[in-house]
């Protein structure tokens, strides 16, 4: 079990922020998101006037009979967006080994954005598939939700390895899916499935968690181990800079495959500020804020 600080500050820092819909979404609900189900909500804003091929069932018909005129009711219609949280537990996330940073930073991500989704009125919800199989939260709009989120968070470990695409399974159009991962297995795999759920409208965001030592390893000699397999290779000065090329070639084609399938794709490094960086990737075009 990793030793965590508390959220405290981190959820501080990220009080006021709101995660607008990057699409109109599906779902009926009320909420704080624009819907394509027009005329589901009784937050009315204005009438205008019909005109052919306009939904029979938004006019005014009190209105109609008073005036003979006929008038649609135009509302501000929005709906809940359910986010769902699937994180890798695998055991290349306990990289560093000394420290965790990997870990320590997606739980914090997790954390961050479960609270920034329900100070939004959405369900959030958490998936993390491990050896004996998936612990699911269902999402709920419910005020202990984060602190279930963190508490199962804190009880993980990464360990082994696990199917992330088990995880994604049951999402419903509408919903919103963040993979918190370092993208070290199932590549393809998770990319077809990703394209599947976009299709159907799923929102899906990928937030892949880089360790400052995978990017530049230490400038010394030293023997290069690969938590999920027997792989062991001594990281001298041309195979160290063989590696840095590779390795940065491959990331910048995961982030343009990701982009191509309509995932929004952040890299993310273990190091930096959680709450900046929760800023940078809720913000779409604007920063929305409000009070909590």
């Amino acid at each position: 079990m990793t030793s965590f600080p508390s959220y405290g500050p981190l959820l501080d820092a990220l009080a006021g922020v709101t995660w607008p819909a990057r699409r109109s979404s599906g779902t009926g609900a009320a909420g704080s998101h624009p819907s394509r189900l027009r005329g589901l909500t009784a937050e009315f804003t204005e009438y205008r006037p019909y005109r052919q091929g306009d939904d029979a069932r938004r006019l005014d018909w009190k209105l109609l009979a008073r005036t003979d005129r006929a008038f649609l009711r135009v509302t501000d219609d929005h709906a809940i967006r359910p986010t769902l949280l699937l994180l890798d537990a695998s055991a290349s996330l306990a990289f560093p080994e000394l420290t965790n940073a990997k870990w320590v930073q997606a739980c914090r991500l997790a954390v961050g954005l479960a609270a920034v989704a329900r100070s939004d009125g959405d369900p959030v919800g958490l998936i993390i598939p491990g050896p004996d199989g998936v612990l699911r939260l269902a999402p709920r709009a419910h005020r202990l939700a984060i602190a279930e989120i963190a508490r199962a968070l804190n009880d993980t470990s990464p360990a082994g390895s696990a199917s992330l695409v088990a995880g994604m399974e049951g999402l419903r159009p509408g919903s919103r899916l963040v993979i918190i991962s370092d993208f070290l297995a199932e590549e393809e795999a998770l990319l077809a499935r990703a394209r599947q759920l976009i299709v159907t409208g799923v929102e899906v965001f990928a937030l892949h968690v880089v360790a400052e030592e995978e990017r530049v390893p230490p400038d010394v000699t030293r023997l290069a181990v690969d938590p999920e397999s027997p792989l062991r290779r001594t990281l001298h000065d041309e195979v160290r800079d063989h590696y840095m090329t590779t390795y940065a070639t491959w990331r910048s084609a995961l982030a343009d495959s990701w982009r191509r399938a309509g995932a929004e794709y952040s890299e993310v490094r273990a190091e930096e500020d959680a709450a900046p960086v929760i800023r940078r990737l809720v913000r779409g075009t604007t920063v929305t804020e409000k009070s909590w």
